[in-house]
């Protein structure tokens, strides 16, 4: 691609962030998309399906040695609990039952949250709420690396650590970048996931707890999945902020790589992104998008005018919480 950023610092604009607009544009020229807004039925079903699947490897690694626990964690058991990470994605947007059933969704969010070995959902809703809201906000999207990450992880080397320990960065990100007060939910959300946790090591003991844990921070970081964390805002053209991926990888990941019409239209279901494309197809087909995200960890690592610096930041005011 050309138009390449330059390392040094973020890419500052003065400016609204890009989905406003066009979410009021296509909704104008194209109303009958409000009618793909509201739960996916099917969702539940097949989150439920993943966590139990999850649960009988649990007893089926239990006596499987080491190197088997941990390659079983980065083939198959990793691939599903980060796939499980982005339908917790999904639900923190009410579509697992609907804006009108909100408690429902949070607390379906801690059952899929159960096989991630620790606990997430709580409170990933509440900053992600804030990454839509002030995409590239300064301080308060944590979305984004800091200046010391920009700064430090700038070699291939640096780089390829700065993939592996991302769940580490995403986790503590937060408590540094824009620190908020423990909420109930996440409380509830800590208490739930460590008693499964435990029952699970009375039952079968400690292998089963590496199995998820290992495989949820494994392919959190440097596994073809997590190539999306770079894919969707990492600013590989200057002047766009987010890109879509329409590859094969969306099976597994509640179509996240649908990102662009994603954050168009938040409240969408992401089964039923394609359609948005389809739809308002005259909106997305001139964008550029990512063809592998394979592809966009390897030029993360090796391209010297891509690392952590380049993203979009803006200042934004804070809104009024309703």
């Amino acid at each position: 691609m050309g138009n390449r950023v330059t390392r040094g610092d973020f890419e500052w604009v003065y400016t609204d962030q890009p989905h406003t607009q066009r979410r009021k544009e296509i909704l104008a020229k194209y109303p009958r998309i409000k009618t793909l807004m509201g739960p996916d039925p099917h969702l539940k079903w097949i989150v439920s399906g993943m966590v139990f699947m999850q649960f009988l490897a649990c007893y089926l690694v239990k006596d499987l040695s080491w190197k088997w626990i941990f390659f079983w964690a980065y083939a198959f058991g990793g691939c599903i609990n980060h796939s499980l990470t982005l339908a917790i994605h999904d639900i923190s947007h009410n579509v697992a039952f609907g804006n009108k059933q909100a408690k429902w969704n949070r607390w379906f969010a801690v059952f899929a949250n159960l096989p991630v070995g620790v606990p997430y959902s709580a409170s990933f809703k509440k900053y992600h709420i804030d990454h839509h809201r002030y995409l590239g906000g300064d301080s308060l999207d944590v979305d984004i690396p800091t200046d010391f990450e920009g700064w430090f992880f700038c070699t291939p080397l640096r780089k390829l650590l700065w993939l592996f320990l991302q769940p580490l960065f995403y986790s503590l990100r937060p408590l540094y970048v824009n620190p908020k007060a423990i909420t109930q939910m996440e409380i509830f959300n800590a208490l739930v996931q460590f008693s499964v946790d435990f029952i699970i090591f009375y039952l079968w003991g400690l292998k089963p707890i590496i199995y998820l844990i290992a495989g949820t921070i494994l392919c959190m970081g440097l596994h073809p999945i997590s190539g999306h964390f770079i894919a969707e805002h990492y600013m590989f053209l200057k002047g766009y902020e987010t890109y879509s991926y329409y590859g094969p990888l969306n099976w597994l990941t509640f179509n996240v790589g649908y990102h662009m019409e994603h954050h168009d239209f938040p409240s969408i279901p992401g089964s039923k992104l394609p359609m948005v494309k389809k739809i308002a197809a005259e909106y997305y087909d001139n964008l550029p998008y990512h063809q592998s995200w394979i592809r966009v960890l390897w030029d993360f690592v090796f391209d010297d005018s891509i690392g952590p610096y380049s993203r979009v930041k803006r200042k934004c005011k804070l809104a009024k919480e309703s």
